[in-house]
């Protein structure tokens, strides 16, 4: 029998890391707010590798603390090594990667939301999605494409029904799990969870297209069995990190990982047993992802390679358990214990936990709006690795995107939409929405055509306005980011204002900090463009320039050494923005626009974009139909305004 249990603003329905930062943002923003999870105990679970960041990826996570979220923080308390990535090549894609400790990191994370104003946690699963017919009186204009339909609630498996006007939906790699290992195949979730086996059917009764999608972890080991001493030493900074702007930790216990390699023995045993492999035999129906292939796909899409570097990494500070990085796979036991024990340093190794593949459904992300909200259904939001992404990095940020937008929804206010020259978060969302994706999406750098807009070390300059603007922003966090962007304007002002001479004294100072020396005068700030010149080598030349803390002199020596290249990608994102400002009114026929291509006429109809920016990264649009279109429109505004 079926019950009212209880009313709220915003449903989260999973609690993995889209869900955490969904509900979190949405009851700091007042909102009361029900966080439904399958099992209290995997609260931010980790179920693949035990980590937090790299490239692209840490650039999220900055960027979902930039905006008042919880990753960063979280991870800053719990990791247990940080490493920045690509220090050799230049700051767009520097990238903050962090071993975490997997429970510290799931238990520290529980306690926050168990501890978080308006923020109910529970132990439930899932079955239904309700909904209701919006009333005509409500649809947007009466517009043929406005949504039918809107969110009210969910019903649970023991019975109780919940209600709330805003669901975010963020079921990870849960919706009809399917777990595989060789010939054995068996309903369930990540790590042995039990899987929600009857919510995607309400998915298809609400007419929500799904995909099947597969992705992969790799077998842990008992450290104990492992000789060290034939792996390379891979150990953490000297330099304490942190991925939050609001931490101040500057120690931490640093504990290494070991780098090792595959070689042609560990390939012969994958080669002799591919008919065995699931991925081959078709026991996989999925599609898994591209940039995080198993080691059976690598052996077969890289035949001419003779190794495979692979990462051993600590699951955490109280456990055994070590993560070998680049070896998912879903072989049976007997082949993956035989080709582990080829590899140097694994000889005698105790597997701990099987590798395994997992298959579940997920969403056609083109059904979501830029917001996260489901064009078809009203107050429906999705989230995470239910859109088809891959990664936690990838599901806190659409995470906390939905949450925000559901809040938003709740006080009738507009949603927040990051640009693709506003965020790293902004691309992953635009990608999602306009383009769809057809394996595991992930991540990375170069899909972002503003990177060096969007580094990692500015996220808070670009997002933290936005974030307070909505109220996630706390009072404390905002006071820190007017005192650093304060201390960033008066050191670049100040430099502009540092004035040097040519003289024998000056030339002298210049050369024994390391400068060469001038030959007309010139400011401290073009000084500091010079490749050989940091800040620290002009104050022991300049000594009247103050102290900088080092997030300070790190922005100030960025925007002068790549100033011109700054203003290169500003200008681009100027003519851009010309596009993303035309509009695309919601109720466009695209069948009576003259002169589309076919083609493009079925993408613009499917996704419907919001602007003509957005239509003109649409897969099948090419420029040619966006010129029609931006034709069509001005004969539209014209006849509009003839006729008043």
């Amino acid at each position: 029998m079926q019950f009212t249990a209880g009313t709220y603003d915003v449903i989260v329905i999973g609690a993995g890391h889209a869900g955490v930062e969904a509900a979190l943002a949405a009851a700091r923003l007042g909102c009361r707010t029900l966080l439904a999870t399958l099992s209290m105990d995997n609260i931010a679970l980790m179920p693949c590798n035990p980590s937090v960041g790299g490239p692209a990826k840490g650039h999220l996570v900055r960027e979902v603390d930039a905006l008042g979220g919880e990753m960063g923080v979280n991870a800053d308390k719990t990791c247990i090594q940080f490493r920045m990535l690509n220090t050799g090549k230049g700051p767009a894609v520097h990238a903050l990667r962090a071993q975490a400790d997997k429970k510290l990191y799931q238990f520290t994370m529980k306690e926050t939301c168990e501890n978080t104003e308006n923020l109910d946690v529970k132990q439930i699963l899932i079955t239904d999605l309700l909904l209701e017919d919006v009333p005509a009186s409500e649809a947007a204009g009466g517009a043929e494409n406005a949504p039918k339909k809107r969110a009210c609630g969910v019903v649970v498996e023991t019975g109780e029904v919940y209600l709330a006007p805003a669901i975010v939906m963020a079921t990870g790699t849960y919706l009809k799990g399917r777990i595989i290992i060789g010939e054995h195949t068996y309903s369930g979730g990540p790590n042995g969870q039990r899987p929600a086996m009857k919510f995607s059917d309400s998915l298809a009764a609400a007419g929500i297209r799904l995909m099947r999608f597969k992705t992969g972890t790799p077998a842990r080991v008992d450290a104990r069995t492992l000789d060290y001493d034939k792996m390379q030493l891979q150990p953490g900074d000297d330099e304490a990190r942190n991925f939050s702007f609001m931490s101040d930790i500057t120690t931490r216990e640093q504990v290494p990982c070991y780098l090792t390699y595959t070689n042609e023995a560990t390939h012969k045993i994958l080669r002799d047993n591919m008919d065995r492999a699931p991925m081959a035999n078709g026991i996989i129906e999925g599609v898994g992802p591209r940039y995080c292939p198993s080691i059976e796909t690598k052996i077969l899409r890289f035949p001419d390679k003779d190794r495979h570097q692979l990462f051993l990494e600590p699951e955490g500070l109280h456990t055994n358990e070590v993560y070998v990085q680049g070896m998912s796979t879903s072989m049976p036991m007997d082949v993956q214990l035989a080709f582990l024990h080829t590899i140097p340093g694994l000889e005698h190794c105790h597997v701990m936990r099987a590798g395994y593949a997992i298959e579940y459904d997920c969403i056609d992300p083109t059904q979501l709006k830029p917001s996260l909200e489901f064009k078809a259904v009203r107050g429906f939001f999705s989230a995470g690795q239910a859109n088809g992404t891959s990664g936690y990095e990838e599901a806190a940020a659409q995470g906390i995107i939905a949450g925000i937008n559901a809040a938003q929804f709740i006080k009738g206010e507009a949603p927040v939409v990051l640009r693709r020259s506003d965020a790293y978060i902004g691309v992953l969302i635009d990608d999602l929405v306009t383009k769809g994706t057809h394996e595991p999406y992930r991540m990375m750098t170069s899909r972002a055509e503003y990177r060096l807009l969007l580094r990692q070390d500015n996220a808070d300059m670009r997002l933290t306005p936005i974030g307070r603007r909505i109220g996630l922003v706390s009072d404390a966090r905002w006071d820190r980011f007017l005192r650093k962007k304060a201390a960033i304007d008066d050191a670049l002002k100040l430099l502009h204002e540092t004035t040097l001479t040519p003289s024998a004294a000056q030339n002298a100072a210049l050369e024994e900090a390391g400068i060469a020396p001038i030959h007309s005068a010139t400011t401290a700030y073009d000084l500091l463009k010079r490749t050989e010149v940091t800040y620290d080598s002009l104050r022991t030349a300049l000594p009247d320039l103050p102290a900088l803390a080092k997030e300070v002199r790190d922005q100030v020596e960025i925007q002068s050494r790549y100033e011109g290249y700054i203003k290169k990608q500003q200008e681009q994102v100027a003519h851009m923005e010309k596009l993303e400002e035309r509009r695309l009114p919601d109720n466009i026929d695209y069948s009576a626009v003259p002169s589309l291509r076919d083609e493009a006429r079925e993408k613009l109809q499917n996704i419907r974009p919001e602007s003509l920016g957005q239509a003109s990264r649409i897969s099948g649009v090419s420029p040619a139909d966006v010129s029609v279109l931006m034709v069509w429109l001005e004969q539209q505004r014209r006849m509009g305004v003839a006729g008043k």
